[in-house]
């Protein structure tokens, strides 16, 4: 009996296996996004110094953009650009 336990252990436990790696969440779990911001600038940016205006990923903790300046980049909670 005791042989016989073993060979559905190891039936059972090579089954949980191919579930596990052939399941989609695997690939859910690796896709992380390139950018996220965490603190955000609260002033407004004037429209002449953006060179460029990215929206963070969904996947990303919180939502807002990226605004890239000569100065460098920083990330906005709302897009607060001026209109000069």
């Amino acid at each position: 009996m005791s042989a016989e336990k073993m060979r559905w252990m190891g039936l059972t436990l090579g089954l949980v296996l191919l579930i596990a790696v052939s399941s989609d969440a695997a690939p859910l779990a690796i896709q992380q996004p390139e950018e996220c911001c965490f603190t955000f600038v609260s002033f407004t940016i004037p429209k002449h110094a953006v060179e460029e205006i990215k929206r963070l990923s969904v996947h990303c903790p919180k939502p807002g953009y990226i605004v890239t300046t000569p100065k460098g980049r920083m990330c906005q909670k709302t897009l607060d650009i001026s209109k000069d």
